[in-house]
C-alpha cells in the first residue's frame, strides 16, 4: 500500500473549517426524474431516526453491498454514531427529505473517513435503489471528493465488493484506479489521488 506523506501540510483553517457544511443551512435542493425535491446537506446530529428510517428500506442486497457483510437493523447506538461526526477526521454528506417533511428520511449517504497520519480517506456510499440510475451517487461522490481536497487529503479510496459493478463504474467514471486485496478476492480497492 502506497502511503502519501506530505512534508507542507495546508494550513488547519483549509484542512478542517466548514468541510462538512452545505452552501446554505438548508442544503441544495436537488429534484429526482419522478420531481420529488431532496436536500443535499451535512448529516446532523438529530438525523438518527431519518438515518434508521431510510436504513430500512434499503434491501439485504444493497446492505451487504455497503457494509461488506449483512446487518438486519442500524441500532441506535451505531445511528447515533453515524450521525455525530468527529470533523476533524469525518464527512458525511446526505441527500435527505426537505424540512417539514413528516416522518422524513435520509435516502443516500456518502461519507469519508481521514486518516491524519496518511492524510488518505476511506469512502462509504449507499444510495437507495428507488434512486439509482439518476447521477446522485455521482453528485454525492463529487462533493464528498471536493471536500476531501479542500481539507488537504492526498488520496480517497474504498474497498468494493468485486460484483458490485454499479460502484465500480462509477469509481471509474470518476478516474479512480483499480487494485486487487490481496487477502480477500472478492474485494476491489478503488483509489483516486487528489493531488
Amino acid at each position: 500500500m502506497r502511503i502519501y506523506r506530505s512534508r507542507i501540510r495546508p494550513p488547519e483553517r483549509l484542512r478542517y473549517r466548514a468541510a462538512n457544511d452545505a452552501p446554505t443551512a438548508l442544503g441544495e435542493e436537488v429534484r429526482t426524474r419522478d420531481g420529488r425535491v431532496l436536500r443535499l446537506r451535512a448529516i446532523h446530529p438529530d438525523d438518527v431516526v431519518a438515518l434508521q428510517r431510510g436504513f430500512s428500506r434499503l434491501s439485504p442486497e444493497e446492505i451487504r453491498m455497503r457494509f461488506l457483510h449483512m446487518l438486519t437493523e442500524l441500532p441506535d447506538a451505531l445511528a447515533t454514531r453515524l450521525c455525530n461526526l468527529d470533523p476533524d477526521q469525518e464527512i458525511a454528506f446526505v441527500l435527505a427529505d426537505p424540512p417539514g417533511t413528516p416522518d422524513p428520511e435520509i435516502h443516500a449517504v456518502a461519507r469519508a473517513y481521514i486518516d491524519p497520519t496518511t492524510d488518505s480517506a476511506e469512502y462509504a456510499l449507499v444510495v437507495q435503489k428507488a434512486l439509482t440510475g439518476q447521477g446522485l451517487g455521482l453528485l454525492l461522490m463529487r462533493r464528498l471528493i471536493d471536500a476531501c481536497r479542500a481539507r488537504g487529503v492526498h488520496e480517497i479510496w474504498g474497498d468494493v465488493l468485486t460484483e458490485n459493478h454499479a460502484m465500480l463504474r462509477l469509481c471509474d467514471r470518476l478516474r479512480f484506479k483499480r487494485d486487487s486485496v490481496f487477502h480477500d478476492p472478492t474485494l476491489t480497492r478503488v483509489r483516486l489521488a487528489l493531488g
